[in-house]
């Protein structure tokens, strides 16, 4: 290969590494959006991507340095003088990946097997072009043969970081070629585990509270039964095949999460689960955005209701067809709730029977949630007793209107909440609680048409609290909704990242003060 040829192949290679460097970030962001290319690209064209901005800036820094260091060295041979400008390429890069430190991720990349394969792949792939576009420029060479072009025939490799959101789709579309088959293969052999096992098998699944009620069922069946359960909000079939085949089933009962973002992925978990027993906490307007109405949310939701041969069904859910139902509200409910800001207790009534129950969670949502789980255990063989005594010992679940004391100031963590129900309930906790009150929240998301006016209904809810907006984007309907109910300009902040709402608490809060986080987005709404 000619001389001017290598030096285009190393120099496109440096450029594409820097560009993978600095796209790390995005591949976060990616997972984040469940490798959906879709999802993705909706994240970097939004309006006000703060990440968008500091790669743009980033590539017009570089190209400036990257002419200005060979024309500075241009009394050098050409070839020389172009390896001048790797010189701000490391600088920049470096002082890039340095900076980013400031805007840690909120939600860190969990480094999968899947996710370390898409960063190969994309890391090649930045070189690959880097090195191909090098190469091209170098050939230019031999027909534009003026000085100046061959002083700045690189220049183009600077702005190879704003193509970096392409390549990283395209590596992505291509590892998929081997994710998919690789999946499907995953999942038979869970489909084969499940199929031996004789547990008890559960699906649980809600527009909300689906994580909260498999929890706690979890919590009070182990009192009697051997139980797994699916962690976390693990609620894909391979976030289910995964639990499967680690975890095994040597069980008396098996309680997996069932979400859904699409017509047909409960039917597919059912598919794969083959559950006996259901639960179908509640339907409401979450993620309308992609069944586009509530009506096909509900069919959803009730896939489950019509597959069980038991299915527990929630307020909302309770006019969902099945072949046996517990319906809450008739054969089940629960009455005589108090909240206070240390738990909460109500009258458990199963079809009759009462038992007073005490729980050491906080809010209605929580307490109704219990409900729920207390009727699957009815269902599956424990007395009434025996759940109220497995109650008082009930954990709540992490970032679910968890209560955390730190220096003599109350934080109450709902970053999991995203429902308008449930900021409500959040809300009026928080109202519970002594000194001033504050509310860090960028919003609700995944609601369509509907994301405006439920917006603003938050917003109208936050009225009398001091309130902090975080981002750029949700919270435009949600201060209108709080200003528009009476509330007070000066008690509301707009800040673009939940560090700067951290700096304003960590000067404002004080000793007896109660601080609500509610729905901390990830990275990729944001």
């Amino acid at each position: 290969m000619p001389t001017y040829e290598i030096l285009g192949v190393i120099i496109g290679i440096l450029f594409g590494i820097s560009c993978f460097l600095v796209s790390l970030r995005q591949i976060a962001i990616l997972q984040q959006c469940n490798y959906s290319e879709k999802g993705f690209f909706k994240w970097y064209f939004s309006k006000g991507n703060i990440e968008r901005r500091r790669i743009s800036l980033f590539a017009l820094a570089l190209l400036l340095l990257t002419a200005l260091f060979p024309v500075s060295f241009s009394f050098l041979q050409p070839e020389i003088a172009n390896l001048t400008l790797l010189f701000p390429l490391a600088a920049m890069t470096a002082l890039y990946l340095f900076s980013e430190r400031k805007y840690a991720l909120k939600v860190p990349a969990k480094r999968t097997h899947r996710l370390v394969r898409l960063a190969v792949a994309d890391a090649l792939v930045c070189m690959i072009f880097g090195a191909g576009l090098g190469v091209g420029l170098a050939a230019l060479s031999r027909v534009l043969d003026a000085h100046w072009f061959l002083l700045l025939r690189f220049l183009p490799l600077a702005i190879l970081p704003l193509a970096c959101f392409i390549l990283l789709a395209l590596s992505s579309l291509l590892m998929k070629m081997y994710e998919i088959p690789h999946n499907r293969g995953f999942l038979r052999r869970a489909k084969r585990a499940l199929d031996r096992s004789t547990c008890v098998k559960v699906g649980i699944t809600g527009s909300f509270g689906k994580t909260s009620v498999k929890h706690f069922a979890s919590q009070m069946l182990s009192q009697k039964f051997k139980v797994i359960s699916t962690p976390a909000s693990f609620n894909t079939p391979l976030g289910i095949a995964r639990t499967v085949l680690h975890e095994g089933l040597s069980c008396d009962i098996f309680l997996a999460e069932m979400g859904a973002r699409h017509v047909g992925d409960i039917r597919e978990l059912c598919d794969l689960v083959q559950p006996t027993f259901g639960v179908v906490t509640g339907v409401c307007e979450q993620h309308i955005e992609t069944f586009l109405s509530l009506e096909n949310i509900k069919k959803e939701k009730g896939e489950l209701a019509r597959y069980a041969k038991t299915c527990i069904l929630g307020k909302t859910a309770r006019d969902l067809p099945s072949a046996e139902a517990l319906r809450e509200g008739e054969e089940f409910s629960m009455e005589n709730l108090l909240c206070t800001k240390n738990g909460s207790t109500f009258t458990l009534n199963f079809k009759g029977e009462r038992i007073p129950v005490e729980i050491p969670l906080l809010g209605a949502c929580a307490a109704e949630d219990v409900a729920l789980a207390a009727a699957l255990c009815h269902a599956l063989g424990m007395t009434l007793e025996e759940i109220a005594v497995a109650a008082k010992t009930l954990a709540p679940v992490p970032h679910r209107l968890q209560k955390l004391e730190s220096g003599g100031v109350t934080v109450l963590d709902d970053a999991y909440n995203s429902n308008i129900a449930g900021a409500k309930n959040a809300i009026e906790t928080l109202k519970l609680f002594d000194g001033a009150k504050f509310v860090v929240t960028p919003g609700l998301v995944e609601l369509g048409e509907l994301q405006e006016p439920l917006n603003s209904e938050l917003g109208s809810h936050l009225v009398g609290l001091e309130v902090i907006l975080v981002g750029e984007t949700l919270v435009l309907p949600v201060r209108k909704g709080y200003l528009d109910a009476g509330g007070e300009e000066s008690r509301l902040r707009v800040v673009p990242t939940l560090s700067a709402a951290q700096e304003i608490l960590s000067k404002e809060l004080k000793n007896g003060d109660c601080v609500l986080f509610l729905n901390d987005l990830p990275d990729c709404y944001l």
